[in-house]
């Protein structure tokens, strides 16, 4: 029966993936991917944003995942105008790892997880940034799952995708992608 259960998990997901490549490519497309797997929950005690030995880092499945995931968008022809970051270190390492693009960090971007930064101002700032852009401009923002669960009220597993297009009240989820780690 288990067995069973991870087929179809992994048959359905695959399923889900496929589709969601094709809503990729839309012109406006808001990406929001959780960084690749960084085992673990927020940051050590003596965390320092310019330090990486201070915080929770990608482990080599999470490398993997990264890299995997910007390689399977390249080969569907997937293309970003834009590629955003936290400047927490798994969030970059994840967004250079893919190869999309080059990289710039945004602070509105940073994790907002048990009490730091300010939620609803990074939220706000997010939308601003992404308002900024041209109508028809794709981009791929690498952020955290307290970011993207703000911005589009779902839940979002490590290195997975949340595909969007603007609204007129912020962003409208489409589909969603991920390649396990």
């Amino acid at each position: 029966m288990r067995f069973l259960l991870t087929f179809w998990m992994i048959v359905a997901g695959s399923l889900a993936g496929a589709a969601d490549l094709s809503a990729l490519k839309a012109p406006g497309v808001v990406a929001l991917m959780r960084h690749a797997l960084a085992p673990g929950t927020g940051d050590p005690a003596a965390f320092r944003l310019r330090d990486c030995a201070t915080q929770r880092n990608l482990d080599a499945r999470g490398r993997a995942q990264a890299q995997e995931t910007g390689a399977a968008l390249r080969a569907a022809g997937v293309t970003f105008d834009h590629v955003w970051s936290s400047r927490w270190c798994r969030a970059l390492d994840t967004a250079a790892l893919m190869e999309m693009g080059t990289v710039v960090e945004q602070p509105p971007l940073d994790s907002f997880y048990a009490g730091q930064g300010d939620p609803e101002g990074q939220t706000k700032a997010t939308l601003q940034m992404i308002e900024t852009l041209p109508e028809a401009a794709r981009v791929l923002i690498v952020t955290h799952q307290v970011n993207i669960t703000a911005l589009t009220g779902l839940g979002v597993g490590s290195g997975e995708i949340i595909v969007t297009r603007r609204g007129a009240k912020g962003l409208i989820p489409v589909g969603r992608y991920m390649i396990a780690p």
